[in-house]
């Protein structure tokens, strides 16, 4: 075994004296553990010359097999390390905006919940689509004929945008009715046609343009205009009132908000745990801004059976 830690030293760094210094021993110690190496294996491992070390082929097989084993072995012990410590790995494929917007904000009361658990994030910067084969948990906007094979499926919410502002943006935008700013997400942002006070305007309202929603949404609570917000990304911020609605209109899509677990992954009841506390906090700010925005007429939540009897 120190042969192979040895040989994987100076296969990564081609010089004897460098994987002596990393190792903690000699060159000349390095140099004769190769040497019998090699002598063990009737081949050579390396092509000495002037102008330095390198692996031949024999060297490069042996060495790719070693750091591979290597890294397995070194992910063993970190996991080992992390049970040693009775943490937990939960893995969320979400929205670098849902993450920015909603998570970040409610991280205190994750832990104060999950003192043992460890999130990992694979984090999504265009749309929310993609499979959910390697993560735990993944949060994806699904129609309600969408496939369930190899999918379980919890509804959250309705995929609902309201226009949202800071207070005092909206209450200088209202007060002199004029059209505000738009924060669009590239051009794939819906907007309403025209303006807002003045539908059948042929004028284009000012506007900022962005190809990532978290800065949309961050330009929005800088006080730089409107923007179309995703109840499930800004509901934090409306229920801090950081952002409010701007004028009562929403945009309610045919999708609902949902989280997945693929049935290829084993199940871990930490994992249901933090499912269920995600869809609750979600939930609960949806129900909020129903009661606290009666003009908006935000849907009713969808009907669980309506994913579930096929799940």
């Amino acid at each position: 075994m120190n042969a192979l830690f040895a040989f994987e030293a100076s296969g990564r760094h081609l010089n004897f004296t460098k994987a002596a210094d990393e190792l903690n021993v000699t060159p000349a110690a390095v140099s004769r553990m190769m040497k019998r190496m090699e002598e063990h294996l009737s081949a050579p491992l390396f092509q000495r010359g002037t102008t330095g070390l390198s692996l031949n082929e024999n060297g490069k097989l042996l060495h790719e097999a070693t750091t591979r084993a290597m890294g397995m072995i070194g992910a063993a012990l970190t996991e080992i390390e992390v049970r040693g410590h009775s943490h937990e790995r939960v893995t969320l494929s979400v929205s670098t905006a849902f993450t920015t917007h909603w998570l970040i904000p409610r991280m205190s009361s994750f832990k104060a919940k999950f003192p043992n658990v460890d999130l990992r994030f694979q984090l999504v910067m265009g749309a929310v689509t993609g499979p959910v084969d390697d993560v735990d948990l993944g949060m994806r906007f699904l129609a309600p004929d969408h496939p369930r094979n190899g999918l379980h499926i919890f509804p959250i919410m309705p995929e609902v945008l309201v226009p949202v502002g800071t207070p005092s943006y909206c209450e200088t935008m209202l007060a002199h009715r004029t059209d505000p700013t738009l924060i669009r997400l590239s051009d794939r942002h819906p907007l309403p046609s025209g303006t807002l006070f003045n539908p059948t305007s042929e004028t284009e309202p000012p506007s900022l343009t962005f190809d990532d929603y978290a800065i949309v949404v961050q330009a929005a609570l800088l006080g730089q205009g409107i923007c179309w917000g995703w109840v499930n990304v800004v509901g934090h911020w409306m229920r801090e009132r950081q952002l409010i609605s701007a004028v009562p209109h929403i945009q309610v899509t045919d999708r609902i908000c949902c989280m997945l677990q693929s049935k290829k992954v084993s199940p871990r009841p930490i994992v249901e745990q933090v499912r269920d506390w995600l869809i609750a906090e979600l939930q609960s700010d949806y129900i909020f801004l129903q009661d606290q925005y009666p003009d908006l007429q935000l849907p009713d939540r969808p009907d669980w059976n309506l994913f579930c009897e096929q799940t």
